[in-house]
């Protein structure tokens, strides 16, 4: 069986473009979401997709940012398909783990995903910095009255799901507030 992999980022990105290169690379099965690829975790469909794969399986994917855009997740995966049996296939780069080559061409992938993923986050903490030292950027005003409000509430001993409805955060904001408080020297 040949299983297919598409993934975008965001919901505003569509994955057809991958799902019709995926079904003309002859995949039985496709499975697409929209999910980040920095990280492994909340990615139902690779999930599903990896328990279900057999020996002799292959995994087929556009481009091997599609699958992972860290090394360390990129060789989670690979070293899960290779004990099931299962070879990785990538139809716009030369990538085919039954080959050694293969296998060196995709570590290198690998490495050039990742090293995207933190130009990128260079790129926006240069970015945020810029805007500060120009006023233009000051982050999060606080928020010491909505924090009064909700000590005063919980004062009175309004539960946390009253007092986030109340005040319009989320119940764990109120948590976090009320922890916060907790931790501070008496």
């Amino acid at each position: 069986m040949r299983y297919g992999y598409a993934r975008t980022s965001t919901t505003d990105q569509n994955p057809e473009a991958q799902v019709a290169a995926l079904e003309a690379a002859g995949c039985d099965v496709i499975r697409t979401e929209q999910k980040t690829g920095t990280k492994l975790k909340g990615r139902t469909e690779l999930a599903t997709l990896l328990e279900f794969m057999r020996p002799g399986d292959a995994l087929v994917i556009t481009r091997v940012d599609r699958l992972a855009r860290s090394i360390g997740d990129l060789q989670t995966i690979v070293q899960t398909l290779r004990a099931k049996g299962v070879s990785l296939v990538c139809t716009e780069q030369p990538v085919d783990t039954s080959t050694a080559a293969g296998k060196a061409f995709l570590d290198m992938l690998g490495v050039f995903a990742e090293l995207e993923t933190n130009l990128r986050k260079e790129r926006q903490a240069e970015g945020i910095a810029n805007a500060k030292a120009r006023g233009v950027y000051k982050g999060r005003p606080a928020d010491n009255e909505r924090i009064a409000t909700i000590f005063d509430l919980k004062r009175q001993g309004i539960g946390a799901t009253e007092i986030a409805r109340r005040v319009g955060v989320a119940r764990s904001y109120v948590y976090k507030v009320l922890a916060r408080q907790l931790a501070l020297p008496l």
